[in-house]
């Protein structure tokens, strides 16, 4: 399946694009994680501490176990703070 990933804040900064379309054969987001990361350094840098980051599943907040069935896009950012 094709997925839109988009990064943003210092993951962004880490991988060096704001989006990509990735094609994929992961079940969730967390096999999404583990592909990306091994694609090269810069991405197992960007998810190499899954706590300091969130995620977004066609924008709506979500857990690494979701699944990606029906998935069009997957952003990753850093925690949000308030203000």
């Amino acid at each position: 399946m094709t997925i839109t990933v988009l990064y943003f804040a210092w993951v962004r900064e880490r991988i060096g694009l704001p989006k990509e379309t990735v094609e994929t054969t992961a079940a969730t987001v967390m096999d999404l994680v583990e592909e990306l990361r091994a694609r090269e350094e810069r991405y197992a840098m960007a998810f190499s501490d899954l706590s300091a980051l969130r995620v977004a599943v066609d924008q709506d907040l979500t857990e690494f176990d979701a699944t990606l069935d029906g998935v069009r896009e997957v952003a990753f950012f850093p925690p949000m703070t308030g203000g």
